[in-house]
Parts: structure tokens; C-alpha cells; sequence
């Protein structure tokens, strides 16, 4: 079955927003929201100071801007080109490569829809693989050469990224390359699960009513996240500190920088020293926004659990040990709580 009905309410046409995508005030409210990125740290990850300023970071607050990270902002440009066009095709073509069940890749409602009783004010592609032909061929059949070959680019781009973020992180944990070549982590990343979700956010006639996309976390290592300039929406939930109450901090697109999520898997890997980030995507009025986000895994056979090293300074481990496979198939049935199912009996 599409993920879309054939009678889909069109987005970017409402002059309204009807019951089935109105959500409760209280969720949408349910803690204050600030602007200004609440200092949320700005890292050049070419600097010799990337471990130390990452590693607070991700224990700070689960997510930082990278810049110094060495993709081109053509390249950036070209992937938000690509996803306009793509977005901007009509719903009868887009349906033709609608996510299938049972399968990750294709089009349709954000995937942790089912988890929710209301619709979300966006739509989205998603990527899973490399298999960007297997979406664009089935909708650009004598164009998809050119999008393919940007997301290839791009892909390829996001996963050495991806590689030497890890490698930073685990640096600001106390583990060292050689350690982590030992353990598998560096290694296993060339043979990573990835998938890239292409998101778009259409401006709302009543935004104080929708959600472009409901507060959760994400379930990979961590995510890259590219947002189209000019236009905000992204937040994370911060918990209460000596500066405020726990709120909804707005990350707003940077030039040139990227938002680097911390996801559950790395909690786990972390033994809970780095938190997986909540976060959600506010809509606009009047501005149409486009998320561009890279998640990446171990490989399906790779047990992810608290690296034993850090066991040494008499910490007991939080998390039993899950592939990625294994905790999607929890996350299925238990959402936001599946972290709790995997923690160790307290002895």
C-alpha cells in the first residue's frame, strides 16, 4: 500500500490545515521554545581543539554545527537543487516510487509516522544504500543521471565525514584509533548501513497548529544534517540547566555549516557519557524549508555496546549489546522507549 492515499491532501496548495494534520496544543507546547541557538557550540573540526570542544558537546548538549568539514558549498547547493526538483514533481509521479512495506527507500509520510495519531506537514524521500536509482528511475526515467550522480557525490562526501567525526568522538572518549581499529568501529564504518532522507517542509497556513515533524531521536551512530538556507525549523529539546527551564532550542541553518546529531547507537557505544538529541521540525508560515539528513550505522551483523574500555574506571555497562537491525526491530514496536528496553538489570 503507498504511503500516501491517492486523495492525499495537497500541501503546498492548503489554505488551511484540516483535523487529521491538527495536533494537541499541549504537544506542541508541552515545554517553551527559545531562539538564537541557545549556544550551541560552532566547531571546525580541522582544529586541534575538535576533541575536546566535541566531546563537551556531545555530552552538553547531543549535537553541534560543523564547519571546516570540507564539502563544498556547490556541492550543498546542488543537493538542495536537486531536492526542489524533485519535490516539485506532481503527487501522481511521486506516488510511482512510494515506500513499499517492508522496504526503506522511496517516497512517502516520515517514517515514524505510524508512531503518531496526527499527519505531519511534510513529505519526504528516502535513500537507503547508495539506491538513489531505484527512486529515480522509477520518476526520472531520461533525468535521473544528473540526481544521481549529486547524491552519489554527496554520499560518498557524507560517509568520509561521517568516518572522521567517529574518530573524533571516540578520541574525546578516551579511545584511541589504534583501540578503535581493534574493536572494529573505524574499520566496520567502509561496510556502514547509511541512509540519506530528503525532507521537505511546505510553508502552513496555521503553523501554530502542525508539525513538520514530531520530537524524536535518532537511531543510527549519528546523523549529518543539511538545512536549506534562510528559513528555520529545526529545535532540540534541551534539558533544564542553570540557564532555563527544559526547551525547545531553534538550531538555525548556518552558511556552510552542517548539524551533526548524536544517535542512539553512540549513546550506547558511549555508555551514556554522549546523550542521543531529540529533536523536531517546526513549520513556517510563509516559507517552504528542506532538510537534507545522512544517518549512518554499523553493518547489519555488528553488535553496537558500551565500549569495554570505558567499563575500566568501574562503570558497569548501561546497554546490552544490539545491531542496528535488531534495535530498529524495537524502535518498531516501542518508539522512544526502546533504549530503556536494552538496559542492563541494575546489580
Amino acid at each position: 500500500m503507498p504511503a500516501f492515499p491517492l486523495d492525499h491532501f495537497d500541501l503546498y496548495s492548503a489554505r488551511h490545515v484540516p483535523e487529521s494534520y491538527t495536533w494537541p496544543s499541549s504537544y506542541l507546547h508541552d515545554h517553551p521554545s527559545a531562539g538564537g541557538g541557545d549556544s550551541i557550540p560552532i566547531i571546525d573540526i580541522s582544529s586541534p581543539t575538535a576533541v575536546s570542544l566535541i566531546g563537551e558537546a556531545c555530552r552538553s548538549y547531543g549535537v553541534f554545527y560543523a564547519t571546516g568539514h570540507g564539502v563544498p558549498v556547490d556541492l550543498l547547493d546542488d543537493v538542495e537543487y536537486q531536492a526542489r526538483r524533485l519535490f516539485a514533481l506532481p503527487l501522481h509521479q511521486k506516488l510511482d516510487t512510494a515506500r513499499r512495506p517492508g522496504f526503506i527507500s522511496g517516497y512517502g509520510r516520515p517514517p515514524l509516522s505510524a508512531f503518531f495519531p496526527k499527519l505531519m506537514w511534510s513529505e519526504g524521500f528516502t535513500i537507503a544504500g547508495g539506491h538513489q536509482r531505484d527512486v529515480a528511475g522509477d520518476i526520472w526515467p531520461l533525468e535521473q543521471s544528473v540526481f544521481c550522480g549529486v547524491i552519489e557525490k554527496y554520499n560518498k562526501m557524507m560517509k568520509e565525514m561521517a568516518g572522521k567525526l567517529l574518530n573524533l568522538m571516540l578520541l574525546s572518549l578516551g579511545i584511541d584509533e589504534e583501540e578503535a581499529g581493534r574493536a572494529g568501529l573505524i574499520k566496520d564504518l567502509q561496510q556502514a548501513m547509511e541512509v540519506l532522507q530528503l525532507n521537505s517542509y511546505p510553508a502552513c497556513p496555521e503553523p501554530e497548529k502542525g508539525i513538520g515533524m514530531a520530537g524524536h531521536t535518532d537511531s543510527g551512530l549519528l546523523t549529518i544534517l543539511y538545512q536549506s538556507r534562510g528559513v528555520n525549523g529545526l529545535q532540540i529539546l534541551h534539558k533544564e540547566d542553570g540557564f532555563g527551564p527544559t526547551r525547545w532550542v531553534t538550531l538555525p541553518p548556518l552558511p556552510g555549516a552542517l548539524v551533526i546529531h548524536v544517535g542512539d547507537l553512540l549513546q550506547i557505544l558511549s555508555n551514556d557519557q554522549f546523550k542521543s538529541v531529540r529533536h523536531r521540525a517546526v513549520v513556517s508560515r510563509a516559507e517552504h524549508r528542506l532538510s537534507a539528513a545522512y544517518i549512518i550505522g554499523p553493518p547489519g551483523h555488528v553488535k553496537m555496546g558500551p565500549i569495554s574500555k570505558l567499563m575500566q574506571s568501574g562503570q558497569n555497562p548501561i546497554y546490552r549489546s544490539v545491531t542496528w537491525p535488531e534495535y530498529l526491530e524495537i524502535r518498531a514496536q516501542l518508539f522512544d522507549k526502546a533504549l530503556e528496553l536494552i538496559k542492563m538489570p541494575i546489580k
